[in-house]
């Protein structure tokens, strides 16, 4: 079992950054995924960027050129820099890790049903 920690949120106006950061502790093996997930006040829970043990990344369209994803072995974290933030970027965001599971092409999944490992949380508010 993985465990995961998220800091790094806070309330920005549009068009900031923040950078989340996600630690993690635990066995994640050779070959894993990790990941932001991030859920809005009444709406359903959705993949916002991944990144396997080998580098390969996706991000939710409406995100891209907008966040990057990293992670940093040495320590053990995964960050997500998040840029031109707005306001429909306000939602609570989970970070998630899920060992040997991965797509036939070698991504990651992007559902939330592919991972057994998650974060508290941490709430990220964008106002305009």
């Amino acid at each position: 079992q993985v465990q995961l920690v998220e800091s790094g949120g806070g309330s920005v106006q549009a068009g900031g950054s923040l950078r989340l950061s996600c630690a993690a502790s635990g066995i994640l093996g050779k070959q894993y995924c990790m990941g932001w997930f991030r859920q809005a006040p009444g709406k359903e829970r959705e993949g916002v960027a991944t990144i396997t043990s080998d580098g390969s990344i996706t991000y939710k369209y409406s995100v891209k050129g907008r966040f990057t994803i990293s992670k940093d072995n040495a320590k053990n974290t995964l960050y997500l820099q998040m840029n031109s933030l707005e306001p429909e970027d306000t939602a609570m965001y989970y970070c998630v890790a899920e060992t040997e599971f991965l797509t036939p092409s070698g991504f990651c999944y992007e559902v939330e049903g592919a991972y057994t490992s998650w974060g508290q949380g941490t709430q990220v508010a964008v106002s305009s």
